[in-house]
């Protein structure tokens, strides 16, 4: 097993010019592919889930190529050319739930499939959505999740669309990049929410981006969404990725643990990403944070002997970066709670119960449950523990760059298999090493 020990750490500073969102990376080249015109893509993220992405755009029939740091994407007019295709997605939701979404339009044959973990996060509200406007999709497994089998249909849709939000919300944004190429009997396409949706801030993402492709969406509340139909996305010629709020908050924690200052700069106040909001919790945890545009920046905390503070918060709108105050919640005083993370279940791994055994393994007190996390830190330094067997990481990249900041406590952590960051930020470690000390 590959392991890589950090720490015991005392420091950290310095600034960080963050990858781009893999959230936003993958959205802009599906909508890029399927609009009319070429897209120049600046600040593309390079992992593991946009290379699943690219070459399955590639296999499909489009045309992209890289110059210099960007990626260029010559968009289809709304139809791949390629209608047979047998793709395999890795572990990659982000394109795997949309791409699900646009295939069942396309009139082809197409079967999507990932890595064993794939096959066990959920898909079938997405895929009973789409059955209800006529989509061929059928469960070459078990009945709602992956490997699917996606055969020719008609598409038409005649009344609302009902879907669930309340296990992913990339359900809908699989909807709603997508259905706009549909034909409607009304001219229009009504998606109707059933149960409270999640993670709210992902779709808010989706909507803008949609609108830099053309496509207005009408939003009631978050209980309906209503898009025009049989509508052609147009390229914006030029968009940026932002950088990933989500990872910026592992910095910006070290940069409230380890006394800072510690400044990221690709995401800032005018940031689209709702994990944006992580900056707020660490000032309610009594960080000193400041930010700009397209910049944060974390100097130690407000208290003389440098801990956080716990708190309790639901963490609906920042689902990705909640992980991280798990572990930030270490070095904090008192209990902190984290709500409304029932999304955690399925993700990479179960994110809830992997992080409840991991910091148990450091000494933490942990309580655990359906949506929520409570974590109360060990007692003194004294109490702080290092499992010899290291920290497992459940080929989960969150999971791995999470556990990075307990190696600010007492003693040195064992992080195991440390190379599926990979999947967003193949550099991870060593950008952490370059800011720690």
């Amino acid at each position: 097993m590959e392991h890589l020990t950090l720490g015991p750490l005392t420091r950290a500073s310095g600034t960080v010019r963050l990858p781009g969102s893999k959230s936003i990376s993958n959205r802009v080249l599906l909508l890029a592919a399927l609009a009319t015109g070429e897209t120049r893509v600046r600040d593309l993220l390079d992992s593991d889930d946009t290379r699943v992405m690219l070459e399955a755009l590639n296999m499909l029939g489009v045309t992209w190529r890289r110059d210099g740091g960007d990626c260029i994407v010559t968009g289809v007019g709304g139809q791949f050319p390629t209608k047979s295709a047998d793709l395999f997605m890795g572990n990659a939701g982000t394109a795997i739930r949309p791409l699900t979404a646009a295939l069942a339009l396309q009139g082809g044959a197409y079967k999507l499939s990932g890595v064993p973990r794939m096959h066990e996060r959920p898909i079938g509200d997405l895929v009973d959505g789409l059955r209800q406007v006529g989509a061929a999709i059928d469960y070459l497994g078990t009945p709602g999740y992956p490997p699917l089998q996606i055969q020719p249909a008609e598409i038409r849709i005649d009344a609302p669309i009902r879907v669930r939000g309340d296990v992913s919300s990339q359900f809908l944004t699989a909807l709603l990049m997508t259905l706009p190429m549909a034909k409607s009997a009304s001219g229009k396409i009504e998606i109707e929410m059933v149960g409270e949706l999640i993670s709210k801030p992902y779709v808010e993402i989706t909507l803008n981006l949609l609108a830099r492709f053309g496509i207005d969406v009408e939003r009631q509340g978050w209980e309906r969404f209503i898009l025009p139909a049989e509508a052609q996305y147009q390229s914006p010629g030029e968009i940026y990725v932002e950088g990933d709020a989500s990872t910026a908050s592992y910095f910006l924690a070290a940069g409230a643990i380890g006394g800072g200052p510690v400044r990221v700069e690709g995401v800032g106040l005018s940031s689209i990403q709702g994990d944006v909001r992580f900056a707020d919790a660490l000032n309610r945890m009594g960080a000193n944070v400041m930010a700009g545009d397209n910049w944060i920046e974390v100097r130690g905390t407000e208290r003389d002997d440098g801990r956080l503070n716990g708190i309790e918060l639901d963490c609906n709108h920042i689902p990705d970066a909640a992980m991280t105050l798990a572990v930030a919640a270490l070095f904090a005083d008192g209990t902190t709670t984290l709500t409304n993370i029932a999304s955690w279940r399925v993700k990479e791994t179960d994110r809830i119960a992997a992080m409840a055994t991991e910091l148990r393994k450091l000494g933490a007190d942990v309580e655990e449950g359906a949506d929520y996390l409570k974590v109360t830190p060990p007692a003194s330094p004294s109490t702080w523990q290092t499992p010899a067997d290291g920290i497992d990481t459940y080929d989960d990249h969150r999971m791995a760059m999470c556990f990075s900041l307990a190696a600010f406590g007492p003693l040195p952590v064992r992080i195991n298999e440390p190379g599926c960051v990979a999947k967003t930020f193949p550099e991870y470690f060593a950008v952490f090493g370059g800011v720690t000390q």
